[in-house]
């Protein structure tokens, strides 16, 4: 439907027109607005929003409104757009809902299932995980961390460039470092990546593809993202990491095999039991 809108715009009437600016701006806000609503926004009479809805092939308002929803359910083009300053709540809301859900679907899309195997055969043998990351990946690393050390696997998390220089020059060739990075080119990550591939160490890197970052890796698992990670603090990104995070975690447990699951079901009954003996009388 958006698309169909944008290649009728110049055989549009003028009034037409502003109907199908107001849509190409704001199509959620349009779904959800009565015609009077939309009439007002895009400054015309509710007859000419009317005539807009037949004019692009539709018997009127209601069946407009299913058409668009269809298309922005699944009209790709139109979700990676930008949130703009001008945009009410309810477009704010869509957009930034639906420029993650999409990055995770090309994410799940473009995932190397091979790339996965290897990163997961890795960490299940390995005596020692370590992750790396600097700032919002500093936070994904900490999350990495708490999941994987319930495994019974020394495991630890650095944010701090000249402590993850020093950790990795004590590496070995049985242990693994994951460094996370979106962009992939951060000269103190890949210092120290560098100082623990020259230790033996496997490396792991989550980043985006033909980063230093991933030629280095021995496996690379990547997550490439519309949006200016140099500019702005990552957010898309930030989330698929945290998904690849969770599918390492689930697929290295299920490894490790029935024994650990129940050690981590032991260990959870276990601190369900401590919050029921430690709380306090009404």
């Amino acid at each position: 439907m958006l698309d169909r809108i944008r290649g009728q715009l110049e055989q549009l009437s003028s009034a037409e027109r502003k109907v199908a600016d107001l849509v190409l701006e704001q199509p959620y806000t349009v779904i959800q607005a009565a015609v009077a609503e939309i009439a007002k926004n895009a400054g015309v009479s509710q007859p000419t929003v009317i005539r807009f809805c037949r004019t692009v092939g539709c018997s009127g308002l209601p069946d407009f409104k299913l058409k668009l929803a269809g298309s922005l359910v699944t009209g790709v083009p139109y979700v990676h757009s930008s949130v703009r300053p001008e945009d009410p709540t309810s477009e704010i809301v869509a957009k930034v809902f639906d420029n993650t859900v999409s990055a995770l679907l090309k994410c799940r899309n473009d995932v190397n299932p091979q790339a996965i195997e290897a990163a997961v055969r890795l960490l299940t043998d390995a005596n020692r995980i370590e992750f790396y990351g600097l700032g919002n990946s500093g936070i994904i690393a900490a999350d990495a961390q708490h999941k994987f050390f319930r495994f019974g696997i020394p495991t630890v998390a650095y944010s701090d460039t000249h402590i993850q220089m020093m950790a990795a020059s004590v590496l070995g060739p049985d242990d693994v470092l994951v460094a996370i990075s979106s962009s992939g080119r951060t000269m103190e990550l890949l210092e120290a990546v560098d100082v623990a591939i020259a230790s033996g160490a496997r490396v792991i890197a989550l980043t985006t593809s033909g980063s230093p970052l991933a030629r280095r890796a021995t496996v690379s698992l990547i997550a490439d993202t519309l949006e200016d990670n140099e500019t702005y603090s990552p957010m898309i990104s930030r989330i698929v990491h945290l998904v690849q995070i969770d599918i390492l975690a689930v697929s290295v447990a299920l490894r490790r095999g029935p024994g650990l699951i129940r050690q981590l079901e032991k260990t959870k009954h276990s601190l369900k039991n401590r919050r029921l003996d430690n709380k306090q009388p009404e």
